[in-house]
């Protein structure tokens, strides 16, 4: 007999205590009984009347702006070096943005044209010489075709195919460029 008064009381607690938690909710609810049903007591709310503010909408992020080629660089973003052989120009660049120049070149001559295209930094050399060329000594070369290169060269005469360079600019070329990077070559 004490077990089922112990029953019915603990019944009754939860009852109320389940009723208590559906009443504080803001709308009016559906409440079972633990017996009634397997699953949890389910609350459906209805709209409020009162005069609240709608949430806050979400903040939406902005898409990060895209890199844009600098003004007047005749190659595609994805260049780290840009040569211009009608202009005899040349950059380095990085997103687009110029990190160095133009700088005065001198392409290959007729016959022995520099490449255009678009290709990647295969090796450097601080100090090629050319068997080719009798030995020519070739400074700061940064080879991005076969045989051809940025160095510092003669800004008077064209070149066999590579790129010449100032002495200050093969030197900027060279520190600066790494395997791989791409070079854009462009008329």
């Amino acid at each position: 007999m004490r077990i089922r008064r112990a029953l019915i009381g603990l019944s009754t607690l939860v009852t109320a205590a389940v009723l208590t938690a559906c009443s504080a909710t803001s709308g009016t609810g559906d409440v079972r009984l633990a017996a009634d049903t397997p699953s949890a007591p389910q609350v459906t709310s209805t709209p409020s009347t009162s005069a609240t503010s709608a949430p806050a909408p979400a903040k939406t992020k902005a898409a990060p702006a895209k890199p844009v080629m600098a003004d007047g660089v005749p190659c595609k973003i994805t260049a780290k070096a840009c040569v211009s052989l009608s202009d005899k120009q040349a950059w380095l660049l990085d997103d687009g943005k110029i990190v160095y120049g133009p700088v005065k070149i001198m392409p290959g001559k007729k016959g022995s044209t520099t490449p255009l295209g678009t290709w990647q930094v295969l090796y450097k050399e601080k100090m090629h010489l050319s068997h080719e060329f009798d030995n020519a000594e070739m400074p700061n070369s940064v080879f991005f075709y076969n045989g051809v290169a940025f160095h510092e060269g003669s800004l008077s005469k064209y070149s066999n195919g590579c790129v010449h360079l100032s002495n200050a600019a093969s030197l900027k070329f060279y520190t600066s460029l790494q395997k791989g990077d791409e070079v854009q070559v462009v008329s």
